[in-house]
């Protein structure tokens, strides 16, 4: 399975510790070189957390050659976004992870799958690689870490 990765799905996954779980599922993860500097202009431990995954070959670097597409997409959305969005419809992947409404739109409307953080969460949820009893907790320690989400959404996903 192939997974592109945008930015702030590694950011809140890494800050939650779960990235390094769902990497190890038998998958083949991605993300642009343009998610790698977005990711390190802040030097802090979620860009460690990330760059040791990357170190371990655990999240490949990949340019894009579709150029032209991440452009036209820059036009509406972040250079992240256009470029994971550009990687995933290059590579054919199962999975593009975008939390931004209007990437998530856009990537869909090219035909992508596409997940969230909260789907990676529930995932792993169900495959018991993560167990959260509280789920109010869960949701205040989300806010916390500046991860922006509604609270219907929030129970529409993680709620059965």
């Amino acid at each position: 399975m192939k997974i592109v990765f945008n930015s702030s799905p590694l950011i809140f996954l890494s800050r939650l510790n779960y990235l390094d779980l769902f990497l190890r599922y038998d998958y083949h993860f991605y993300m642009p070189e343009v998610v790698v500097d977005e990711i390190n202009a802040k030097q802090d431990e979620a860009s460690q957390y990330i760059n040791h995954a990357i170190d371990r070959n655990s999240l490949i670097i990949q340019q894009t050659k579709l150029l032209s597409l991440a452009n036209s997409i820059n036009e509406r959305l972040g250079r992240g976004e256009a470029e994971a969005i550009s990687l995933a419809t290059e590579l054919q992947s199962d999975y593009v992870i975008l939390d931004d409404f209007a990437a998530r739109r856009e990537a869909m409307r090219l035909g992508l799958n596409v997940k969230g953080t909260l789907a990676i969460i529930k995932k792993m949820m169900a495959d018991d690689k993560v167990k959260i009893d509280d789920l109010e907790q869960f949701y205040q320690r989300l806010l916390q870490i500046k991860f922006r989400v509604k609270r219907s959404v929030f129970d529409a996903i993680l709620i059965d």
